[in-house]
Order: C-alpha cells, then sequence, then structure tokens
C-alpha cells in the first residue's frame, strides 16, 4: 500500500461509533469475515467468540466445530485425553479412542436445538455463520455424516470446511452427503496444493468447492492466485485471507502487506466481479510483544476496509 492507503489504514482501525451497533464488515459489496480460529489463544467458547466478533465490528463468521459442539454440550477432552503436545503413549491413545467414542455417541442422539439456539444468539446480535468447520472422515459413519450437515442446516450455513482430502472415495462419498444436504464442501488448503489440486472432487460433486486460502496457496504456487479464482470462480465457496511469501522467497507468514499475497487484488477482483461468497481472515501470524490478538484484528479487518474502497 502507498502512504495515502496507509494513512486511511491507521484511520480505519480505529475504533468507530458503528462498532456500538450491530456489526457490519461487508465492504463495498465484498463480505469480510473471519474464522474463528483467530481467537485459539483467546477463551473460545461460542459466547466469547460472538463478542469478539461484536466488538471488533465482524459480522461474519467460520464457526470452528469445536466451540459449536461444545455450545450443544459435547463430551469435552480430559486427563490423558488433553492435547498441547503430549506424547501419544498407550494411556493417551486409549483415552482418546473413549473420547471420540463418547464424542459419536452424544452426536448420534443430540438434538439440534442447541445450534438453532446458538443461531438465533449470534444472528440477533448481527452476526450470520454462513460456513462451520467440521471435519469428515473415512472411518465415520453415514450417520455421523448426516449429523455434521445437519449442524450446518440448522445454524443457517451453506457450507462446511474440511481439510482437502487424497482419497478420491472420500470425497466422492462427502460429495454425495453434500448434494442431498444441499450444503457445500468446502475443501481448504494447506501448501500441499497446485492449480489441480481440486479437479477429482470438482468433477464428483456440483457440491464439492473450494474453501481457498489465498495465503498457502500464493506460497505454494510461488505467483499470484489471481487466474486461479478467475478460472474456478464458479466453484469457489470461501476464502482465508493472510499474507505469506512465495515458497521460492520461503513462505514465512507475515504482517498483512509484508509478503507475496496479493491480498488487494484479490478483494479488488471480488468487488469487481461481485464474487458473494465471504473472504474470511484468519490470523496465522506471530503476534508480538506490545500488541494483542484483538488490535492484530482490528488492523486486518482496516486493511481489507482500505483495500475495497
Amino acid at each position: 500500500m502507498n502512504r495515502r492507503e496507509l494513512a486511511k489504514l491507521a484511520l480505519a482501525a480505529l475504533p468507530t461509533a458503528s462498532l456500538f451497533g450491530k456489526p457490519n464488515s461487508k465492504f463495498s459489496g465484498v463480505q469480510i469475515g473471519a474464522i474463528t480460529y483467530c481467537f485459539r489463544s483467546l477463551p473460545s467458547t461460542a459466547p466469547d467468540l460472538l463478542k469478539y466478533c461484536t466488538e471488533l465490528g465482524i459480522s461474519s463468521v467460520e464457526l470452528m466445530g469445536e466451540s459449536a459442539e461444545g455450545f450443544a454440550g459435547a463430551p469435552e477432552a480430559r486427563g490423558p485425553a488433553l492435547g498441547g503436545g503430549r506424547p501419544m503413549t498407550p494411556e493417551r491413545q486409549a483415552a482418546m479412542k473413549k473420547l471420540a467414542d463418547e464424542r459419536k455417541q452424544w452426536r448420534l442422539s443430540v438434538s439440534m436445538d442447541k445450534y438453532k439456539e446458538l443461531r438465533k444468539m449470534y444472528s440477533a446480535a448481527g452476526v450470520d455463520i454462513p460456513i462451520v468447520k467440521l471435519g469428515l472422515t473415512a472411518g465415520m459413519a453415514d450417520e455421523e455424516y448426516e449429523y455434521v450437515f445437519g449442524v450446518a442446516k440448522a445454524l443457517g450455513a451453506e457450507s462446511v470446511t474440511m481439510e482437502l482430502p487424497t482419497d478420491a472415495k472420500l470425497t466422492q462419498r462427502i460429495g454425495e452427503f453434500a448434494a442431498k444436504s444441499k450444503i457445500y464442501a468446502g475443501y481448504h488448503n494447506h501448501m500441499q496444493v497446485d492449480e489441480k489440486s481440486w479437479e477429482t472432487a470438482l468433477g464428483q460433486s456440483k457440491y464439492n468447492s473450494i474453501n481457498l486460502d489465498v495465503g498457502h496457496f500464493t506460497a505454494a504456487i510461488s505467483k499470484s492466485p489471481v487466474p486461479f479464482i478467475k478460472a474456478n470462480a464458479g466453484r469457489i465457496s470461501s476464502f482465508h485471507i493472510k499474507d505469506r511469501k512465495f515458497k521460492t522467497e520461503g513462505a514465512d507468514n507475515l504482517e498483512w502487506g509484508k509478503g507475496s499475497t496479493p491480498i488487494k487484488e484479490v478483494l479488488q477482483l471480488m468487488k469487481k466481479e461481485k464474487y458473494k461468497w465471504p473472504a474470511n481472515i484468519e490470523l496465522e501470524y506471530a503476534i508480538g510483544e506490545g500488541t494483542t490478538v484483538m488490535a492484530e484484528m482490528k488492523k486486518c479487518l482496516a486493511y481489507c476496509q482500505v483495500a475495497l474502497g
């Protein structure tokens, strides 16, 4: 950004009166939101996440499944099943299997009423939940697939996001359930992809779609993602926005404006072409001393607002 845009960014990052009303993070017709993973270092219950969004003025989220299921009463990890980089001892393996079995049984018996309540709570505050992140695996029963898409429907979501599988049988199965539910399966990328990585899944079902992490994709292919976006616009269901350097330059995850990802160009393309999918902030760069997650989220949101001005 040039000096004038940086000055606008500083002004946009200041608190405004609009933050005291319902949030609105749609700028120039482009819906900017956030994946709630951004707040992972903070308390992350569904009410906590809603509070952060309303304080920031964010009106759309990709809701992490753990927070949604926690609100609905899912069994919590405890004792040896807790994470935190612990070694995978036989005791921990057994505890994790027991937890997985408990969660499966809970999923197959839980009512959708708590998810509907969660949707109403967010909607009343002015925050939409168009996307929920819940993974699907080959080992899950059909009833769990139905549960996942049922959760999405109860939350008012249009898409369920998950990591891009390498198993064609799995994307075929997911695509069939997605089509039955008329809820998109959005496949997320890290740096394992190239321009052809989604071709198999997209050919299997019109409800298989691309949850494009623009930063990871830019780093992976070491060039602008804009041609890929233009070519696949009809199959993209959402973006994750971050700034990374090209892989050829080290692929570092950096503060916005310091990497190789053409965030402004991507957002301007969304504005020009009137793409309707949400562009969700994903805060992954290191938070240094003297700042906070909320302060950095405010800067990222302001960056999007200025880029779309």
